[in-house]
């Protein structure tokens, strides 16, 4: 499909609260110029890609392909966790590109994963993963993104779907008094309303409000500095229900998938808390599905910590395939 995608091409990572970009100049050349742009600081999509251009001094891309955090299903696009909106087909003609793809944005990690090297990679338990079986994808950042792959020959297809809405189910009568409250503020308790960065917040605050005390902290940083310091017991119950649940969450999509190829963790809140994952309930929940515990327990898990976004690669690879 190379000569549907002319170089030089664009790449993007668009997340809610991030927009990476990167520049392949040739066929077989590394991606590069990769810069990280706050969505925030710009009013359109399209003027993040003119702000990426201009300050790398890069000229006119020939395409280019991004994985946005959204449901892709159409020609027009509006983010679920930032306010930008577009349309597809008007987005490519504004920027004067040949041919743009956008796809989910976990659905191009997911592309990206059989290049990922084993420094990339750090394993929380299970075997050994098995060569073309299913594999699970899961990631708290901004939002909850649920991908995986399934094997078709010689070849890889990437899922595209909304996993991390998925109703958030309790396993001790604490957590079901921590879901309450996330569901009488949500009205529905989903998975991303506990298992993100706003959902650490949200899970603290509803810790605060059972307890009976004021919350004291307001962001993802706040709460992850004061459960990994141990100063703050809340915090720490915060972050501890955090890793619980998705490890229930993930189990669920292991078992869904059969990901007997692994379980992966992107996104970039897991890589920060280090081995307080390891030490929490993580992966006994995740194992915790009564007659298949055996089964879940054979399934490797590997928590992704990439210095270039992944994405990239996997978006990379979506321009020689026809998406």
């Amino acid at each position: 499909m190379s000569s549907r995608s002319p170089y030089p091409r664009l790449v993007a990572d668009i997340g809610g609260t991030n927009a990476r970009f990167g520049w392949i100049a040739h066929d077989g050349a590394a991606i590069d110029r990769i810069r990280t742009l706050p969505c925030a600081e710009h009013a359109t999509l399209a003027d993040a890609v003119r702000a990426y251009l201009a300050g790398t001094g890069l000229g006119q891309p020939g395409s280019m392909a991004m994985g946005i955090a959204n449901p892709v299903t159409g020609d027009e696009i509006r983010m679920t966790n930032h306010h930008w909106g577009f349309s597809i087909s008007g987005l490519q003609a504004e920027l004067g590109l040949q041919r743009l793809v956008v796809i989910n944005d976990f659905t191009a990690l997911a592309l990206a994963l059989p290049s990922l090297q084993p420094h990339e990679l750090r394993q929380v338990g299970g075997g050994s993963a098995r060569p073309q079986a299913p594999i699970a994808l899961i990631g708290p950042g901004t939002g909850l993104g649920v991908s995986g792959l399934l094997p078709a020959g010689d070849q890889w297809v990437a899922l595209a779907g909304e996993g991390g809405h998925v109703t958030l189910a309790a396993s001790d009568a604490r957590e079901e008094a921590i879901i309450a409250v996330l569901r009488e503020r949500y009205g529905h308790a989903s998975a991303e309303r506990a298992i993100c960065g706003a959902g650490l917040v949200a899970l603290y605050e509803a810790v605060c409000q059972l307890d009976g005390v004021a919350a004291a902290a307001s962001t993802p940083a706040d709460v992850s500095r004061r459960a990994l310091s141990g100063e703050c017991a809340r915090s720490v119950e915060a972050a501890s229900r955090f890793c619980a649940l998705l490890g229930s969450v993930a189990g669920n999509l292991a078992l869904t998938l059969g990901a007997l190829g692994g379980v992966y963790i992107g996104g970039g809140i897991v890589p920060r808390l280090g081995d307080f994952l390891d030490r929490s309930d993580f992966r006994a929940r995740f194992e915790a599905k009564g007659r298949f515990q055996a089964y879940l327990a054979q399934m490797p898990v590997f928590v992704i910590d990439a210095s270039v976004s992944p994405a990239l690669l996997g978006v990379a690879r979506a321009l020689d395939q026809d998406l």
